[in-house]
């Protein structure tokens, strides 16, 4: 029997994600109670509604996010985010913010969705995940795009450093074709090879980013 890990966070009502973007505002479009005037006696259906920006909990970016004639989350493709073969680096005895290309030099990257495990999701929903959060580099960018990197992930507010206006991770990623997961959790349950990986959205036309269900698949073990 195959583990399964959830890495990705639980979307509710008025929660924030990113720091001046909207919360989701999650509620009934039919209640139960107004669904009994619409159906046969004893048959009651509830229908919910939820308006969300599309950067809400755990989310994959697509090129279309950075770029404007990139691919959009309709055109990622189910081979480049289902059963990922999958490497993880867990950054705990790092120093600093910055994880440099150099943190990859011992990892084969090559066809693999990279997962950076840095812990920052233990401030989850509280002010302290919006400030001081770990990033890669734009080196470690550069790197994972020429090492061959088919998907990057991490469980930290940004993938770039956010003090300033660039952002050059995203671009160097998206601007490959690199799809990137962000705002993951329980990557610290996940070993460094062997698992496979995968973050699947909805298909929407004419977004760059939307939220997944992201999964970390363990083949005949069992988590306990």
């Amino acid at each position: 029997m195959a583990a399964f890990i959830d890495l990705s966070h639980t979307i509710e009502d008025g929660m924030i994600t990113y720091k001046g973007l909207p919360a989701p505002l999650i509620c009934d479009h039919l209640s139960r109670e107004q669904s009994r005037s619409v159906y046969a006696p004893g048959t009651e259906f509830q229908i919910g509604k939820i308006t969300m920006c599309s950067n809400t909990s755990t989310y994959i970016d697509s090129p279309f996010h950075r770029f404007a004639d990139g691919t959009d989350i309709a055109g990622l493709t189910l081979e480049t985010l289902v059963g990922l073969d999958a490497v993880v680096l867990h950054t705990d005895g790092m120093s600093g913010r910055e994880i440099p290309a150099e943190a990859f030099g011992a990892i084969d990257v090559r066809g693999k969705a990279v997962l950076i495990h840095t812990n920052w999701s233990r401030h989850w929903r509280t002010d302290q995940y919006f400030e001081g959060h770990p990033f890669l580099t734009a080196a470690a960018a550069e790197y994972l795009k020429n090492e061959g990197a088919k998907l990057v992930g991490i469980d930290s507010y940004n993938i770039d450093d956010t003090d300033g206006g660039h952002r050059p991770v995203h671009t160097m990623l998206l601007g490959a074709g690199i799809p990137i997961v962000e705002h993951m959790r329980g990557l610290e349950l996940v070993p460094a090879t062997g698992a496979t990986f995968t973050a699947v959205p909805p298909k929407v036309k004419g977004m760059g980013t939307f939220p997944v269900r992201a999964f970390a698949t363990l083949p005949g073990q069992r988590v306990t």
